[in-house]
This record gives structure tokens, C-alpha cells and sequence, in this order.
């Protein structure tokens, strides 16, 4: 059952006004119907989807929404953004040589678009180092990334519990992403935008990056923040998981096509 939900939080309504559209939040919902696709998978969690055209946010799990959670290979799309657009890293094609990455000690050569789609955490962590602390702090208070908290062990930040986003924030994040109003040339964030593609069709084109990590009580963590474009309209999203389960990377992604799928999108007709 849907109601309206008139009293959000700060950040989701900062979140709504900065819409180039001027959307307002009288039209934010809470949808307890989206529980079932949690219980399904024995896990807890939260989606919310904002309707660039309209302004609607459709918000499952408030209190999971405005927490904020390690964002685990969640924070490679600010990390990999920050490397290229400092030269950390030339273009997409850029190889870093990873060693250790076995018992042999074989080293293995990767560029960052091998990196994005396999979530190599060694590739993003040897980033962040060549980018070094200063560097990287810098940009994640200028893009103002969650509580800001990189650490001393700063190539750990996405992974370790310091650095932690909500996925209300989140959500903003990937907004100011596909409109390209991130701090960062345009030619970098096309490219970003470019790599967090995962299908595309003629009914429609689907963008995300997923992670998964541990929090402080040793609960997995997992991400899928993106979004998806049907008939040149553009709906931003993001689930969270929190379980005792290892299986939180599979299931980020087959819960949030299972809801995409429960508010009709896949067809082309959205």
C-alpha cells in the first residue's frame, strides 16, 4: 500500500531542489510494498528512485535511507573520476601493473574500464594511493561525499568503515553525475558514465555500479546505485542491503531488477 510521505529529512529535500526541473517533494512516497523483494531474499535493506521528470522520490526503508554505510566499491566511481581528471590516470585505456594478486605472485596488468566491471579492489586501491591523501581528501570534500572521512589509510576508504555515505546521498550523487554538475571536466564524467553501463537496448538503457563490504558487527554491506532511461526520461536509484548473508552481491542486483521490473520498467514504455 503507497501514502504519501510530506515529512523527509534534510538531505533527500536538498537532494529534491537541486533538480534542474524545480521538482518539489509533495509528491514523495513511502512504498512498504517493496518489503516482499527484502523478505524474499532473507534480507534487509532499502530502495529509493527519484522521477527526474516529475520529482516524484519513492522511498522503501527511511530509516535504512538516511543512514550512512561504507560505500565499498561504490566510492570507485569518485575515486576513478578523481584519477583521471587529475592524470593519475591518462583515459580508460591506462594500465596499472597490480602484483601480488595470487599465491604465485603474478602481476596483472589492468586499465580502469578491466577495473570497473570486475570491482578490483587492488586497481582502486593502488589509485587512490598515486593520488594521494591529500589529493583525494580534497576532492571528497569538494564533491562533499558523505562524512568526508577518508582515514590515514586513505586507499582503504571505500572498504574500512571511515569514509561512509547514505543511500539518500548516494542518490544525489549519481543525479549530479548524469547531469555532469560534478566538479570534474565533462569529458571525465561522460566516461565515468560510460563504464557504469551494463545493458542497453532499444526499449531501454540500464547504468549501475554495485559493492559489497562489512561493516563494524561484521554484517555485509551491498550497493547497486545507478540508473535507468526509458523513452528519454531518466529515473535514478539506489538499493542497500544489510544481511548476515555472503550472497548480498547477487542479490543487489536480482532485487533491483525484480523492483524496476515492479514499477513497470524493461519494456520501453516507462
Amino acid at each position: 500500500m503507497k501514502k504519501t510521505f510530506p515529512h523527509l529529512p534534510f538531505a533527500l529535500f536538498a537532494l529534491v531542489i537541486l533538480s534542474i526541473n524545480g521538482c518539489s517533494v509533495n509528491k514523495a512516497k513511502i512504498d512498504n510494498d517493496l518489503k516482499s523483494y527484502f523478505d524474499d531474499k532473507k534480507v534487509e535493506g532499502c530502495f529509493t528512485m527519484l522521477d527526474n521528470a516529475t520529482g516524484e522520490i519513492i522511498v522503501y526503508n527511511m530509516g535504512l535511507d538516511t543512514m550512512r554505510f561504507l560505500p565499498a566499491e561504490t566510492f570507485d566511481v569518485l575515486n576513478g573520476m578523481i584519477a583521471l581528471h587529475t592524470g593519475v590516470l591518462t583515459d580508460e585505456k591506462m594500465s596499472i601493473s597490480l602484483m601480488n594478486l595470487d599465491s604465485n605472485n603474478v602481476s596483472k596488468n589492468l586499465n580502469i574500464t578491466e577495473a570497473f566491471k570486475s570491482n578490483s579492489i587492488p586497481f582502486f586501491q593502488q589509485i587512490a594511493k598515486n593520488i594521494g591523501h591529500d589529493t583525494l581528501q580534497s576532492w571528497v570534500d569538494s564533491v562533499s561525499y558523505g562524512n568526508r572521512n577518508i582515514g590515514e589509510q586513505f586507499d582503504q576508504a571505500g572498504m574500512n568503515n571511515i569514509l561512509k555515505i547514505s543511500p539518500d546521498e548516494q542518490l544525489g550523487f549519481m543525479k549530479r553525475l548524469y547531469f555532469e554538475q560534478l566538479p570534474f571536466r565533462k569529458s571525465v564524467q561522460i566516461s565515468m558514465k560510460e563504464l557504469m553501463v551494463v545493458n542497453d537496448n532499444t526499449d531501454y538503457k540500464l547504468s549501475y555500479k554495485t559493492g559489497s563490504g562489512k561493516n563494524e558487527k561484521n554484517e555485509n554491506i551491498g550497493w547497486a546505485i545507478g540508473w535507468i532511461e526509458e523513452n528519454r526520461h531518466v529515473y535514478f536509484f539506489v538499493t542497500l542491503l544489510k544481511s548476515n548473508k555472503e550472497e548480498v552481491k547477487k542479490n543487489n542486483v536480482e532485487i533491483t531488477n525484480s523492483i524496476l521490473s515492479h514499477y513497470g520498467f524493461f519494456k520501453g514504455k516507462k
